[in-house]
């Protein structure tokens, strides 16, 4: 029998990232309710999913009222809306599958944990770099000791120019007030791969970063708020929304609008923040940032994370006592170097399938497994095995905050637990 399911917000990552795995693998996931207010969004993936209507809801409280409807809870609401129906599911018996970040909030981030430990229910966040072959490949040679003992780890982060613009700028993730900041919302995969891969326990913590170039004054002279009100730039501007939308980026477009013909990308883009200026839009969160890391042992961690990049990637350099591990994730490759045979070994790994490198198929299989057969090893994305890494994220963004004081991270944790 498959394991069941209920899909609390069915927007991007609710409906196309974890969803498609229940309609590609019917044996082992069956949806049977949803709770999305946007009517559209719910209709079609009720239609989708053979879904009755007696459980499609508006809101994750109606879906709750239900009682335990299904075996597992995925919960995709925006970020500022985890904690309520993750701890109601908790409560109610579900087992939760949480988009990340778990929570704006530390104190949420905490309780949560807690919660899920004292209901003995599975919460698993959805750090999905961890179930791409990539990942678990480094993972996998550092622990068989090809490289010797870790001591230092380079990580870019290269979001990519339109990425940026798109979902940091004009999208939902743009207003650390109304979402996460960015090193919470984007940068905690980056935060908990570092945890993941490192192995030990972070135990200071500095940061720089800020919003330098998407300012209105930086705005081109006469540029209206809304690119279709006719940009006197539009053709030397490379984030015009007519010109991208409408071009290259119109698969884009069907993550603002569910009419994707052009009249309705067009509509979308007058009425929705997709539309708008990036020099004038209601955005704050930064558009670069690096992460100073100090690991137990001495073994230290810098990240960097630029919305300035040709490409939409990550690039890791990892520098052991033996060896050097190099890999660029968008090509799929490794490169291992031996210190003492002067020997590099290239891997190139198989295409994946699925979203983030085959890591949003890859969690969703992991979880039923652990739903369906329980054991005393808990998941490698547990609650408790990322609150550590959002604590990481969450002291990066104080330090940033300060000028890039250096944070210890038992003293940051205590404040909120004492």
């Amino acid at each position: 029998m498959p394991v069941t399911a209920v899909v609390i917000g069915a927007g991007d990552r609710g409906a196309r990232a974890y969803a498609p795995y229940a309609l590609d693998h019917p044996h082992e996931l069956k949806i049977v309710g949803v709770a999305e207010p946007n009517e559209e969004r719910r209709k079609n993936f009720q239609e989708l999913h053979q879904i009755k209507d007696t459980y499609g809801f508006t809101s994750w409280e109606e879906l709750m009222e239900q009682g335990k409807i299904a075996d597992i809870a995925i919960i995709c609401t925006q970020d500022q809306f985890h904690f309520e129906p993750t701890i109601h599911a908790l409560k109610q018996g579900y087992h939760v599958l949480l988009e990340k970040p778990m929570s704006p909030d530390v104190r949420e981030c905490i309780e949560m944990e807690r919660v899920a430990r004292e209901y003995e229910r599975k919460l698993t966040i959805c750090h999905v770099l961890r179930y791409t072959e990539f990942w678990s490949s480094i993972k996998r040679i550092i622990d068989e000791g090809k490289i010797g003992e870790v001591v230092s780890l380079q990580l870019n982060e290269n979001v990519e120019v339109m990425h940026m613009s798109h979902s940091f700028v004009r999208g939902n993730w743009s207003n650390k007030e109304k979402s996460s900041p960015m090193i919470l919302q984007k940068s905690c995969h980056d935060m908990d791969i570092i945890s993941y891969v490192m192995d030990k326990k972070c135990e200071r913590i500095s940061s720089f970063g800020s919003l330098m170039h998407f300012k209105k004054e930086n705005a081109p002279e006469g540029a209206p708020k809304r690119c279709l009100d006719g940009c006197p730039v539009e053709l030397e501007c490379p984030y015009h929304a007519g010109r991208y939308y409408l071009g290259e980026g119109k698969g884009w477009a069907k993550k603002f609008t569910e009419d994707h013909t052009r009249e309705g990308i067009i509509k979308a883009l007058k009425e929705t923040p997709y539309g708008k200026c990036v020099y004038q839009s209601d955005n704050n969160v930064v558009d670069h940032q690096v992460v100073n890391m100090e690991f137990e042992g001495g073994a230290t961690a810098t990240f960097s994370m630029c919305g300035f990049t040709r490409e939409q990637t990550r690039i890791v350099q990892i520098m052991g006592t033996k060896g050097e591990i190099r890999g660029k994730m968008d090509e799929n490759t490794l490169s291992i170097y031996d210190f003492l045979t002067k020997h590099e070994t290239i891997i190139r790994l198989p295409n994946s399938v699925g979203g983030h490198g085959g890591g949003d198929f890859g969690i969703i299989r992991s979880f039923i497994k652990d739903v369906q057969y329980p054991s005393q090893i808990e998941s490698i994305t547990s609650a408790a095995i990322s609150l550590r890494s959002h604590l990481m994220a969450f002291a990066a963004e104080e330090s940033r905050l300060h000028q890039g004081k250096s944070i210890q991270l038992d003293e940051f944790y205590q404040q909120y637990t004492n």
